[in-house]
């Protein structure tokens, strides 16, 4: 019987812990970077079918990359190039007419107008409890004024180093995208010859789930923010363009994206126009969004998305919650795809073994 020294086991068993704890420290380190891989294999996994469509075109697999990248840089270009000059003039505006609303008040004179018209349409509020509430929100502004002065000034860090984070992301997207035959060959070597193929067959059926997703939530996005565009236009709503962006954005985010961004353009339009008024505007483009909301959820989600992988609800709404809860924004929009990757698995490969025994 073979007796080992305890000071040796224990000695190897703190080594253990502790490289187990530098390796954990070292994820949390790079957690940014490997965030910035993630998204990045995630976006080319998006446009492995427009360059495997161009490919069975009798295009050679560096032209089609070089066609793919090219197109999607000039698409956004285009995009900014149109929309930004709009946006910034919009904006501009926008932020003059806060300024022409506030003008020279001090901030208990604003209070008080605020006051007036919040009694204006809720006329059987108590006034005491009304300015009991105004007066403890501007004796929070006062106490707070410079966190809030601090946000805003870590909010434009904040935008600095998404712009250098996304220019990472475009350059590994690039590479991604170029490389993904050979970085498949490369993980398909790993396993074993006799289980290669099936292998093979179900990380196909997954990559492209993933990139048939992708596409299809941009695909949703330019859909709502074009028809944004063109429905605020015509009802004369403030700022179409502006709008019609945080239109598509928000729709790039499943499941509740849509709901939240027609909620945010629904309360700027009663914001925006007349001071604080209930403009026409704004109910009219809540009667709007909500009959997109349910063409988008049966006519036009399922058409779209008709080449993923299906999800049931309930799976959609925790592997939302779960990813958001991890990873935030992004972890929220892989979180579909990562669940129908593991719908595909649980179908092909743990079902077949169960019914096998």
């Amino acid at each position: 019987m073979k007796i080992h020294h305890p000071f040796r086991t224990a000695f190897v068993a703190t080594l253990g812990v502790g490289l187990g704890l530098v390796l954990i420290g070292s994820i949390q380190t790079l957690s940014t970077i490997l965030l910035y891989i993630g998204t990045a294999l995630f976006l080319s996994l998006g446009l492995d079918p427009l360059v495997a469509w161009l490919e069975r075109r009798k295009l050679p697999r560096w032209a089609a990359v070089l066609i793919t990248i090219f197109a999607v840089l000039a698409v956004f270009a285009g995009i900014v190039l149109m929309v930004v000059p709009i946006i910034v003039n919009q904006i501009a505006q926008l932020v003059g007419e806060i300024q022409e609303f506030v003008g020279s008040r001090t901030l208990p004179q604003f209070f008080d107008d605020v006051s007036a018209w919040i009694a204006g349409i809720f006329p059987g509020l108590s006034p005491e409890f009304l300015d009991d509430a105004l007066a403890n929100l501007q004796d929070w502004f006062v106490d707070n004024w410079g966190s809030i002065t601090g946000g805003v000034i870590n909010v434009g860090f904040a935008v600095v180093s998404g712009l250098a984070g996304a220019f990472i992301v475009l350059i590994l997207t690039i590479y991604f995208t170029a490389s993904t035959p050979s970085l498949k060959r490369a993980v398909y070597q790993l396993v074993p010859a006799s289980k290669r193929e099936r292998f093979i067959d179900l990380s196909e059926q997954i990559t492209d789930s993933v990139g048939y997703y992708v596409i299809g939530q941009l695909t949703m996005g330019v859909i709502n923010g074009v028809l944004s565009a063109i429905f605020l236009t015509i009802i004369q709503a403030p700022f179409p363009a502006v709008l019609a962006v945080i239109a598509f954005f928000f729709s790039l985010i499943p499941l509740v994206g849509t709901l939240t961004g027609s909620a945010i353009i629904v309360l700027i339009l009663l914001l925006v126009p007349g001071g604080l008024g209930i403009p026409t505007t704004a109910i009219i483009a809540a009667i709007y969004y909500l009959i997109y909301m349910q063409i988008e959820a049966y006519l036009i989600s399922p058409r779209v998305m008709n080449r993923a992988v299906s999800v049931p609800g309930a799976v959609v709404v925790i592997a939302a919650l779960a990813g958001g809860a991890l990873l935030g924004l992004l972890g929220a929009l892989i979180a579909i795809p990562v669940a129908a990757s593991i719908l595909i698995i649980y179908r092909q490969v743990v079902i077949p073994r169960q019914n096998e025994r």
